[in-house]
């Protein structure tokens, strides 16, 4: 196999080479590398936020994409709405871990409504809660509905939330 130089250092690597031996540019056999993965932003933008950025991988520098938008997708992602492994999301988020006004994930930390394996939120649901009314296995709530403990201001709660819910998508039919 011949070797390539390096883009940055010009010494010799393999053109395999995932980073340079020598200096440590990434894929330095390539003689102009802008990163791996994806990155789409709308035209449309509102307070200099696009609309929709959808973003994964890593950059030409290696640093992580983050999706920054008004509606944000990716691994990483900051926005008003957020789908993404990790992410803030503003008004609603989902993804593995979550942190906003409410999140749907595997950790949801929310202010108003989390539901996920880990929950926080005025209104917590999964399997361990912290909030103000919790429905779980385990948790701490001033209102929680567990196989240990039965509120029955949890209990009045979540089964009208429930009525509330299905009464709402019936009437969408």
């Amino acid at each position: 196999m011949s070797l390539s130089s390096c883009r940055e250092c010009k010494k010799e690597v393999s053109p395999n080479a995932r980073s340079c031996p020598h200096c440590g540019a990434p894929q330095p056999a390539n003689q102009a590398w802008n990163g791996w993965g994806f990155d789409w932003k709308s035209k449309a933008s509102y307070y200099g936020w696009p609309l929709v950025h959808v973003s994964v991988g890593k950059d030409r520098n290696s640093k992580l994409r983050v999706a920054r938008g008004w509606v944000a997708i990716g691994q990483f992602g900051i926005g008003a709405i957020t789908i993404a492994q990790f992410g803030v999301g503003i008004v609603f988020g989902f993804g593995q871990i979550i942190l906003g006004t409410t999140a749907i994930a595997q950790i949801a930390v929310a202010l108003l409504f989390g539901m996920g394996q880990l929950a926080t939120g005025y209104i917590a649901v999964g399997q361990i809660v912290f909030g103000y009314y919790g429905l779980c296995q385990a948790g701490w709530a001033a209102h929680l509905w567990s196989q240990k403990f039965r509120d029955p201001e949890a209990v009045r709660f979540f089964k009208q939330l429930a009525e509330y819910a299905g009464s709402t998508i019936l009437r969408s039919r």
